[in-house]
C-alpha cells in the first residue's frame, strides 16, 4: 500500500519548494565587514580575499551608499593602521582624528540611517599584533580593559551605533558597558565576540590589516577550538555583563556552538563567516571544483538554520546583487 503522505509532493517544483522553505536569506540578515585604509582614491584588492577590498575614506563613502541602495543596513568597520602609528598600548586607537574615528563619521555622513558597528581590539594598533597590552611576554588582561573601554567611548563619541569587542579579554563587556553608561551613551549597543575561537581560519583577515601576532599565538585569550561548554559560559557572562548581541566566530565549523547557544540563551546571536571561509570558497570556485553561488547560499542558510539572527559575511554584497532573498 502506498503511503498516504508522500513527502516529495512538497518538493516537486520550485514554487512549492519556495512556499514551504523554512529558512531564507534576506539582506536584513547581513552585517558587511569593511576594511579602511589611509589615503585617497584607494580601492586595494586583498590578494588572499579575491573580490574584497580596502577602501580609502572617499571610496568608503561611495561603497556605503551602494550597500544601502542594495538593502544592506549594517556595516562593521576595521582599519589598517600604518606601522609608524603602532605601539604596545594602542595610543592611536584613542586619537580623536584617527582613521577609525574618521571612518565612522564618513559612513554616518554618507548614510545616516545605516547601522555602524566598530571593531574594538588592540591588534590593528599593536606593535606586537596582539589584542592586549604585552608585559614581559604576556598579554595582560586588566590594563587592556582600560584601553578597550576608552576606545569604545571614542567610537561612540563620533557616532558608532554598536561597538564590537573582539579581543576576548575577561571582563571587557562589563568595563565597556560601565564606561558607556557613565558617559551617557546609553543607546550605544555592544555586540560581543563572546565565543571567538583560536582558529586557523583568520589568515586572510590578518593579511588585510597586517595584524598577525608578532610572537606566539592568541591561544591564551581566544577559545580552544576543542571546547564546547566553554562557549556557553563565556556567552552567558557577556550577556550578564551587558552585551546586546552575542557572536560566534568562525562560522561553518562552529554550527554546533551556534545551535547550542540558540537553545539556551535569549540574546540575539550573530555569526561571523570569516576570511578563511570566504577565501576557501573563492579558491575552489576558481578551480571549477564547486558551484560558487550555490555553495555560498547553502552555507549562509546553514547559519540561519543553526540559529543566527545576524551574519557578518564578505559575501553580503554578492548575495544582494544576486537578489537571492
Amino acid at each position: 500500500m502506498y503511503p498516504l503522505q508522500r513527502n516529495r509532493r512538497l518538493r516537486q517544483n520550485t514554487s512549492i519548494r519556495n512556499l514551504v522553505r523554512e529558512f531564507q536569506i534576506h539582506t536584513d540578515d547581513f552585517i558587511v565587514p569593511l576594511f579602511v585604509v589611509e589615503g585617497l582614491q584607494k580601492k586595494e584588492e586583498i590578494p588572499s580575499m579575491p573580490g574584497y577590498y580596502r577602501y580609502s575614506l572617499d571610496f568608503l563613502e561611495k561603497e556605503v551608499e551602494e550597500l544601502w541602495q542594495l538593502g544592506l543596513q549594517a556595516v562593521l568597520l576595521f582599519v589598517k593602521v600604518p606601522d609608524a602609528k603602532k605601539d604596545n598600548k594602542g595610543k592611536e586607537a584613542l586619537n580623536t582624528e584617527g582613521l577609525m574615528q574618521r571612518a565612522i563619521q564618513t559612513v554616518k555622513k554618507a548614510c545616516p540611517e545605516i547601522l555602524v558597528m566598530t571593531d574594538v581590539a588592540l591588534d590593528p594598533y599593536s606593535s606586537f599584533g596582539h589584542d592586549g597590552i604585552v608585559e614581559q611576554g604576556q598579554i595582560v588582561n586588566d590594563a587592556t580593559l582600560e584601553v578597550l573601554t576608552a576606545m569604545a567611548l571614542s567610537h561612540a563619541q563620533v557616532g558608532a551605533d554598536f561597538v564590537a569587542p573582539s579581543d576576548m579579554m575577561d571582563g571587557r563587556i562589563l568595563s565597556i558597558r560601565k564606561g558607556l553608561e557613565a558617559a551617557a551613551f546609553t543607546d550605544v549597543g555592544i555586540m560581543s565576540y563572546s565565543a571567538k575561537y583560536a582558529s586557523s581560519f583568520y589568515g586572510p583577515f590578518r593579511d588585510a590589516l597586517d595584524s598577525a601576532p608578532g610572537f606566539g599565538d592568541k591561544k591564551t585569550y581566544q577559545m580552544d577550538f576543542a571546547n564546547r561548554s566553554e562557549a556557553l559560559i563565556e556567552s552567558q557572562r557577556d550577556a550578564d555583563e551587558g552585551a546586546d548581541i552575542l557572536m560566534v566566530k568562525p562560522g561553518i565549523a562552529y554550527l554546533d556552538i551556534l545551535y547550542e547557544l540558540k537553545q539556551k540563551l535569549n540574546t540575539p546571536l550573530a555569526v561571523y563567516q570569516v576570511s578563511g571561509e570566504y577565501a576557501m570558497l573563492k579558491a575552489a570556485a576558481e578551480k571549477g571544483w564547486l558551484d560558487y553561488e550555490s555553495v555560498m547560499l547553502e552555507q549562509l542558510v546553514a547559519f540561519k538554520r543553526a540559529g543566527a539572527s545576524l551574519i557578518a559575511s564578505y559575501h553580503a554584497k554578492e548575495v544582494a546583487l544576486l537578489q537571492q532573498f
